[in-house]
């Protein structure tokens, strides 16, 4: 082979060396780039989203005592609501807020009640959520009687309440006095979310809405007010009807509060006709009271509210000496003469000209409610003669015996459930209407599944609306992968960049 053929074979050769460290200088460029691309897109796209727990404290403050409620939900939330869970539920010692302002050293009582509740409030929730963890205060049907016998001293007491709370670590709102309308609106929403009626789980553990959606209505009873609310499906609007979305869907309400028809005012109500039918304020023949049972009260333990007219000359240190006499069908007309069954300009009303659309489904009666009926009936209440049968018996027992069939009642409130039990009575049947085919529908309960019913639960859920989720972003690499594959991808790309531009510019010479 000559010279001029090997030469010619070698330049051959060197132009296809050339072109494969060419091509594979490309290629390691593209591959890097491309490499950059894919993680920097996997990062981003693959992500998904982690829902801590939260947190919120409601403080329900009655008129009988407090009650400081701790209650956590997923971020994750169901069409915008939060799944609410209570996780503790501490009583506040001391007297209720209504009665502040009057007595400095039980005030003092009560502040520490309130520091002790939160103390173990502190303990349910982690110290790095307490700034993210909202802070409420209801007041109701108490601190509006106050509200309307002296605004002053209510005003006071709810300054007195924020500044305290406001020093606490927790994102606090508002300590306020909630309207009837709402305490009623709240019951029911916590009666039908713990029912399952707003959301329940499937067979893939999802939460979906449950087949009929129906709802119960809630009936509350406490010391100064009652509520009964109930989903109607009709479009009637008005003072009573509260439009409300929860889990993504709408419901109608009827809510209703009466003030000064809560039990304990109720029974001072009672008492007040009892005194003006009584020719002797020494010798007070009580027929609601058990025989064998006898108390003297001073007045102002009676007209001590903006519920009951005080009498010509009241004397609020004047002495009235009450005697049972036992009579169940006297105390029965005792409590229908506290209600006005009468005046109506609507359609239908319950009682005092209020209008009420008739009663449909099933009900739960619960708070006072649940503990009257507990006390006074010896089985059953879903008859209605059975349950006003049952009053009688328990109306005409002899107080020791009473005491003895009762013993885990205390005498302050034994004495009293004849009376309330016809008030319960009264109130349901002649009331709201409830007859024999519907009153088999009311369940007299305090818990659902293990939590205490109330207005606190709803109002949650109700604010759980409002509050944003706290989100993370958890991705599927961990940073120091993600930073160290960019850096080695970017490192590649360089360094093709800067192989290619030396071999352009040795072509040129």
């Amino acid at each position: 082979m000559n010279c001029l053929a090997i030469n010619q074979k070698m330049a051959s050769k060197q132009k296809i060396g050339y072109k494969c460290r060419i091509g594979g200088v490309f290629f390691l460029l593209l591959a890097s780039i491309a490499g950059l691309v894919a993680v920097a897109v996997i990062q981003d796209t693959w992500k998904s989203k982690e829902y801590g727990l939260q947190y919120g404290i409601v403080i329900d403050s009655g008129s009988s005592r407090s009650n400081v409620f701790v209650y956590e939900w997923p971020g994750e939330k169901q069409n915008e609501t939060g799944v609410v869970t209570e996780k503790m539920n501490c009583r506040v010692s001391g007297v209720s807020i209504s009665k502040m302002k009057v007595d400095e050293n039980k005030d003092n009582e009560t502040l520490q009640g309130f520091k002790k509740c939160m103390g173990e409030v502190m303990k349910k929730i982690p110290a790095e959520k307490y700034e993210s963890t909202p802070l409420f205060l209801g007041a109701t049907a108490g601190m509006r009687l106050l509200h309307a016998e002296n605004e002053q001293r209510s005003n006071e007491v709810l300054v007195t309440l924020r500044e305290y709370l406001t020093s606490l670590p927790f994102m606090f709102q508002n300590a306020s006095i909630i309207s009837g309308q709402e305490e009623g609106l709240y019951g029911w929403i916590t009666v039908n979310y713990l029912m399952g009626n707003f959301l329940q789980k499937n067979l893939w553990n999802k939460y979906v809405r449950p087949q009929g959606a129906q709802t119960v209505g809630s009936m509350d009873l406490g010391g100064a007010s009652t509520q009964i609310a109930f989903a109607i499906q009709d479009d009637l609007s008005g003072p009573d009807y509260m439009p409300v979305k929860l889990y993504g869907y709408p419901y109608n309400v009827y809510t209703h509060s009466f003030l000064c028809y809560g039990k304990a005012e109720a029974d001072k109500q009672g008492l007040a006709e009892i005194i003006q039918g009584s020719p002797d304020p020494s010798y007070i023949m009580n027929p609601c009271y058990p025989i064998g049972f006898n108390i003297t009260m001073k007045a102002s333990m009676i007209y001590n509210t903006e519920c009951i007219k005080k009498p010509p000359n009241y004397d609020p240190d004047q002495e009235l000496f009450f005697v049972g006499s036992a009579n169940s069908e006297a105390c029965g007309n005792i409590v229908r003469s506290i209600f006005d069954f009468e005046t109506c300009s609507s359609s239908q009303c319950s009682f005092n000209g209020v209008e009420q659309p008739p009663v449909t489904g099933a009900f739960m009666a619960y708070a006072g409610f649940f503990y009257i009926a507990r006390a006074v009936l010896s089985e059953g209440y879903t008859v209605l003669n059975d349950f006003n049968a049952s009053i009688e018996t328990f109306c005409h027992t002899e107080w020791q015996q009473l005491k003895a069939n009762k013993d885990w009642v205390s005498e302050q409130h034994l004495r009293t459930y004849c009376y309330s039990a016809h008030y319960i009575f009264t109130l349901l049947s002649q009331g709201y209407k409830f007859d024999e085919n519907t009153w088999k529908d009311i369940n007299f309960a305090s818990q659902v599944k293990g939590t205490s019913v109330g207005w606190s639960l709803g109002y949650m859920l109700s604010m759980s609306n409002m509050l944003p989720s706290e989100e993370i972003d958890v991705f599927p690499m961990t940073d120091p992968l993600f930073a160290g594959l960019i850096f080695l991808f970017s490192a590649l790309t360089i360094v093709t960049f800067v192989v290619v531009f030396i071999i352009l510019i040795r072509t040129c010479y």
